[in-house]
This record gives structure tokens, C-alpha cells and sequence, in this order.
């Protein structure tokens, strides 16, 4: 015996059941009263629908909801996002190009890197006591030996006893692989224990011959630069005292460099 289910029952009130089921599932209904008044609310319903909606259902299918319309429409939008895809990728390429090519004119130059380790150094031995310096005063020949060694080019140790400070000693301090690799520091000492230093490295690349006066961090520093040297001098003394014991640092240390220019120049 064929069992009745509850989908031959909705599609014989939409009329789509074969002769021999529809045969059948009439034969229930006659036995089952409950079911018939089920299936005939059901087509009451479906007579409802579509007298309701028959004269929608008579009208052409808009374009716009047309299968093959909107086959063509995500076409048209797969398309596009791959376009603002393509545009994305080379509007990326070409930022990062031109960053990469504009670096050098939003890198701080060599001047500004060097006052500031130089400020910074400085600032970081000037208060020490027993360990301002690596070699002494006394030492003073090994001591130009040793650094110049060290940066590749004969450094001197500067006179400034005119200016009235005494060289205190030097160390020997890491630079930049591109601004020289190493790095000298000369601290002198006047009677006050007022302290300047010397800052040294090795030619940049360029060795192109510069001078900048500067105040960083609350310290004076002026920085110059030659064919063979770069050297800044630090200190907190008064202007005028600043330009004397940077002039004599200057005058020692480039002497024999015909691109030299005195320093502080007014």
C-alpha cells in the first residue's frame, strides 16, 4: 500500500500529481476527513495567490531581472573589481618606487646625525669623573696614535691652552658604518671644570667641505667637515667663548687643507 505523505497532499491542492496518485491520495481524503479539510484550506489559499497576483504574473519579466541581464551585470562587476585591483597593485608599486627614490631628500643629512651623536656623547662624559676618558692626558702621544689608527687619518691633539683649557684625554666611540664607522672624542677641562669635546670621525663619502653652528639639547655645537675629517664641538660656555675654542680647533685640526674657512665668519 502506497503511504500518503504530506507532499503528495500539497501537490495534489496545486494539481500537480499523476493521474494514478491523484487517484490515491483522493481515496484517503474519502477515508480521512481531517486531511480533505487540510487540503481544501490549501487550495483555497492557492486560489487566493493567484487571483491576487495574476495580472503581475501576466506581465513581462523586466529587463533588469532578466537571467541572462544578470549574468551580463556580474560580469560587468567582476570586471571592474579586478580593474580596481590592477589599479590598487600599480598605484602600490609606483608609491613604494617613489618613496624608495625620494628617501634622500626626507633623510636628515650627515651634518644633523653627527651634531647629535656628538651632543649626545658628550653630554654622556662630561659628567662622568673617573671614567671620562679611555686614555689620559698623560698619555697623550699614544693617544693621537691609537685614534688615528683607529679612524684612518692622522688626528692631532689640538692646543687650546690659549683658550684656557687642558686636554683631559680621549675615547674612542662607535659611528655609523656610512658617516665613518668610528668615532673620536678629545675632552678638555678649564679651571672651573667647565668641559668642551671634540668630536671625530673619518671623511663622509661626499668629503665635501661643510660648516653648520647648531644648538641641541641645550648644548653648542659647531660641525664642520673636509676632504680628510669631520669634526663638532661641543659645549655650554658663553657664545663668545664657544668661538674662540671653536676657532682653535678649526685652525689646528684643518690646517693644511687649502678648502679651509675660518669658522664663525660674521
Amino acid at each position: 500500500m502506497t503511504e500518503i505523505t504530506r507532499d503528495m497532499l500539497m501537490a495534489y491542492a496545486d494539481g500537480q500529481l499523476e493521474a494514478d496518485q491523484r487517484l490515491l491520495v483522493e481515496a484517503h481524503l474519502a477515508a480521512n476527513p481531517e486531511a480533505a479539510a487540510e487540503v481544501a484550506l490549501l487550495q483555497r489559499q492557492s486560489d487566493a495567490i493567484r487571483t491576487l497576483f495574476a495580472p503581475a504574473g501576466a506581465e513581462p519579466v523586466p529587463t533588469r531581472l532578466r537571467p541572462t541581464r544578470i549574468a551580463a551585470d556580474l560580469r560587468r562587476q567582476q570586471r571592474r573589481q579586478w580593474g580596481w585591483a590592477a589599479a590598487a597593485v600599480m598605484l602600490l608599486s609606483l608609491g613604494l618606487g617613489i618613496g624608495f627614490a625620494a628617501r634622500p631628500l626626507f633623510d636628515p643629512p650627515a651634518s644633523a646625525t653627527l651634531i647629535a651623536d656628538a651632543v649626545n656623547a658628550h653630554t654622556v662624559y662630561v659628567a662622568e669623573s673617573r671614567h671620562a676618558v679611555e686614555v689620559g692626558s698623560a698619555d697623550s702621544e699614544h693617544l693621537s696614535t691609537w685614534l688615528s689608527n683607529r679612524l684612518d687619518t692622522h688626528l692631532g691633539m689640538p692646543d687650546l691652552a690659549g683658550e684656557g683649557f687642558a686636554l683631559v684625554g680621549g675615547r674612542l666611540l662607535p659611528g655609523e658604518p656610512d658617516k665613518g664607522g668610528r668615532a673620536a672624542q678629545l675632552m678638555y677641562e678649564d679651571a672651573d671644570k667647565q668641559r668642551i669635546t671634540v668630536y671625530v670621525t673619518a671623511a663622509l663619502p661626499d668629503a665635501r667641505p661643510a660648516y653648520q653652528l647648531a644648538n641641541y639639547q641645550g648644548a653648542e655645537a659647531f660641525y664642520w667637515a673636509n676632504a680628510r675629517i669631520t669634526c663638532t664641538v661641543v659645549g655650554t660656555l658663553a657664545p663668545e667663548r664657544m668661538q674662540a675654542v671653536s676657532r682653535a680647533v678649526y685652525t689646528q685640526l684643518s690646517e693644511g687643507d687649502v678648502t679651509a674657512a675660518p669658522p664663525y665668519r660674521g
